[in-house]
C-alpha cells in the first residue's frame, strides 16, 4: 500500500469542514454578543452608582452649608467656594455640569419663612433608568 491509497481511503488528515467552522462561528459570535451585553449593563449600572454617589454627596453638602449658614447656597458653586465639596462633579449620565437645581421656595410652606438658594440637585438627564424605571432626574 502506497502513501497515496491511505489518502484516498480516508485514514489521513483531514481538516474542518465548512459546516463545522460555521458552527464554532456562530457560536463565538452568540458568546461575544452576552459578553458585550452584559458589559454595557455592568457599565450603566455603574454610572447610576456614580450618580446616586454624587447626588448624595452634593445634598449632604447642601445641608451641611444650610445648617451652618442659616441660609441655602445660592448655587452649586458656593458649595465649592466655602470647601463643602472639592469640585462639581460632571453628571455621569450626561457627562456634563448640567445638574438642575431646586430652589428653597418649593420646600417650605406660604406660612413659614422662605429661604432663598437651593435645596436640592438633580441630573439633567431625562433618561430612564433601566434598573429603576424612573427618569434620571428623579433621583
Amino acid at each position: 500500500m502506497t502513501i497515496q491509497d491511505k489518502n484516498d481511503n480516508g485514514a489521513g488528515e483531514r481538516g474542518f469542514t465548512l459546516l463545522e467552522a460555521m458552527i464554532v462561528i456562530v457560536i463565538i459570535a452568540i458568546l461575544a454578543t452576552l459578553a458585550v451585553g452584559g458589559y454595557r449593563q455592568t457599565i450603566v449600572h455603574a454610572r447610576e452608582a456614580a450618580l446616586h454617589s454624587d447626588l448624595d454627596v452634593m445634598r449632604r453638602s447642601i445641608q451641611e452649608y444650610i445648617k451652618d449658614k442659616n441660609a441655602a447656597p445660592g448655587s452649586l458653586q458656593d458649595l465649592v467656594d466655602n470647601k463643602y465639596i472639592g469640585a462639581i462633579p460632571d453628571d455621569p449620565i450626561t457627562h456634563q455640569n448640567d445638574w438642575v437645581t431646586d430652589d428653597c421656595d418649593a420646600y417650605f410652606d406660604s406660612d413659614e419663612t422662605t429661604m432663598n438658594g437651593i435645596c436640592d440637585v438633580h441630573s439633567g438627564s431625562q433618561e430612564v433608568s433601566p434598573f429603576e424605571n424612573k427618569p434620571y432626574s428623579q433621583f
